[in-house]
């Protein structure tokens, strides 16, 4: 089997968060964000694993998932599903233990010029992270009026004032469309300026499409509560997010459901030592839900009320 090309974000922390369950040999895992599979190799090591499925809307992932885990695939412990993990549990009828979305973007995905996520190479304006999907990032710069432009960058990429952008991009079009993302990047570049050292002008740009064009944040407000249905009683779900919007619909989910309880009050967030091993790690938080009734905590102070009541 092939070492993963990537490395799996807060993953002793991930391990971590399904400790409930290890004494458990019938668990019932779903990865709905499986990428290289980084994360699923060390969770099969270290939990006995009855059944995973897993699910990805990257063709390429797909692809490789299908090579390296054939083993599984053969004796029936593993089922790949092809889009994303709301397509999976819109259709999904066997209950889950174990369910875990990394919402990041995959190193592949990013390292690939091709895949147009990136604004440091150059390659065509995609950002699709299922390649069959119809509209790409291109589309959306090239197709959307001002103001549609101006809400996408302002509530998606939390840009307190993109308007001479969006002003540079209508006017840029109008003589040659958007095609690459160097193109793209440029012009942000050029118009707003490095405001902070080692933070390219293009990011929130750049990630404001991605979520609009992946449709990231409707998947994820319709997607959990059906995952944390499908969970049994004392099960766990475990979410890795990458940027506040991402974070908070996470929590309130969480913290609002009736089906059980936000397992972690402080959110866990990747130690020095991984940022410096892992940069892309920097940003990421984990949240972990688990079904059932909460735990009471035990009264420390029930024998010394006991006690005063016999006196």
């Amino acid at each position: 089997m092939n070492p993963a090309p990537h490395i799996p974000v807060l993953l002793t922390e991930v391990l971590e968060s399904y400790s409930p369950l290890k004494s458990r040999t019938d668990l019932v895992y779903f990865d709905g964000t499986f990428g290289r599979g980084g994360h699923f190799r060390a969770i099969g090591k270290q939990y006995s694993l009855k059944k995973a499925f897993i699910a990805d809307q990257d063709l390429e992932a797909i692809a490789t998932a299908r090579k390296d885990w054939s083993d599984w695939i053969e004796s029936k412990r593993l089922e790949i599903f092809h889009g994303s993990f709301l397509e999976f549990a819109e259709k999904n009828q066997n209950p889950l233990d174990m369910i875990l979305l990394d919402l990041g973007v995959s190193s592949p995905q990013l390292d690939q010029a091709e895949r147009g996520f990136s604004f440091n190479k150059d390659g065509p304006l995609d950002m699709r992270m299922n390649q069959t999907a119809r509209k790409s990032a291109a589309d959306l710069i090239n197709e959307l009026n001002h103001d549609e432009l101006m809400d996408i960058f302002k509530i998606f990429g939390e840009v307190p004032n993109p308007y001479h952008v969006v002003k540079a991009i209508i006017q840029d079009r109008g003589e040659k469309p958007f095609i690459t993302t160097l193109q793209l990047a440029g012009l942000i570049e050029r118009v707003d300026g490095w405001q902070k050292k080692g933070f390219h002008p293009a990011t929130q740009y750049f990630m404001a499409l991605r979520l609009v064009v992946n449709q990231e944040l409707e998947v994820l407000q319709q997607a959990v509560p059906l995952l944390i249905q499908q969970l049994r009683d004392g099960g766990l779900i475990s979410i890795i997010t990458f940027h506040s919007l991402e974070d908070r619909i996470v929590k309130n989910l969480f913290k609002d459901s009736e089906y059980g309880f936000l397992v972690n009050k402080k959110v866990i967030v990747p130690t020095e030592e991984e940022c410096r091993m892992n940069v892309r790690a920097r940003s990421a938080k984990l949240r972990i839900f688990q079904k059932g009734q909460k735990p009471e905590k035990p009264d420390k102070f029930a024998l010394r009320r006991a006690q005063r009541a016999k006196e």
